[in-house]
């Protein structure tokens, strides 16, 4: 099955659940949810899934479970299917491997 890799720079307890850019190689995302008990991991899952039109049970975080750098993994897409997906809200998006 395919699957793709994203880093996130992750924002909690913000004033709302948004994509809101790049930061380097890492898509910044804010969350309402505080950093606790996995709130803000199941918040961030909650939001990719919707803003991806995947399942939530497509989305994983594979790293960064404590921390505001994350490495989520998206079953069911590929590299250039999440780029598509990825809102243009998000503005330019880091260059494609070549």
């Amino acid at each position: 099955m395919r699957s793709a890799r994203l880093a996130l720079k992750v924002s909690p307890k913000a004033s709302r659940n948004a994509v809101t850019g790049w930061r380097g190689d890492s898509l910044k995302v804010s969350v309402t949810a505080a950093p606790e008990r996995g709130k803000a991991n199941q918040a961030v899952i909650d939001l990719l899934a919707e803003v991806l039109a995947v399942p939530r049970g497509a989305v994983r975080v594979l790293r960064g479970e404590s921390s505001q750098d994350k490495l989520v993994e998206i079953s069911g897409l590929d590299e250039a299917g999440l780029r598509e997906r990825l809102p243009p809200a998000t503005g330019l998006l880091p260059a494609a491997p070549d």
